[in-house]
């Protein structure tokens, strides 16, 4: 199997910097969190650290805005019908995480 999307659940500290990485690496991301605000500022962080590279000549200006477009964002679980692979960021609560299970296994 080839993966070529990735969903990360969560978007939190370690949510935001698994997004960035994975993008970085050249695969397209779908970061889901339950409220448009949240996901908001993970893309803010991502878009601040890849800036910090910009700066620090590790990335082009070019790298920088090709890693923010392969990464959408979005408060719809339904959208990670069609990645390839999902992994799991959201707070350390099993109730929260199987029920993020239970859902992603209907969808």
């Amino acid at each position: 199997m080839t993966i070529k999307k990735v969903g990360v659940v969560g978007s939190g500290a370690m949510g935001t910097g698994i997004a960035q990485i994975t993008a970085q690496y050249g695969y397209e991301v779908v970061v889901y969190d339950l409220k448009e605000e949240i996901v908001e500022k993970s893309l803010e962080r991502i878009e601040k650290v890849l800036s910090k590279l910009v700066v620090k000549e590790k990335i082009y200006e070019k790298q920088k805005e090709e890693i923010l477009e392969r990464i959408t964002t979005t408060t719809n679980l339904e959208d990670m019908k069609d990645v390839d692979l999902v992994i799991e960021a959201v707070v350390e609560n099993m109730d929260v995480k199987q029920d993020v299970f239970s859902n992603l296994d209907k969808i």
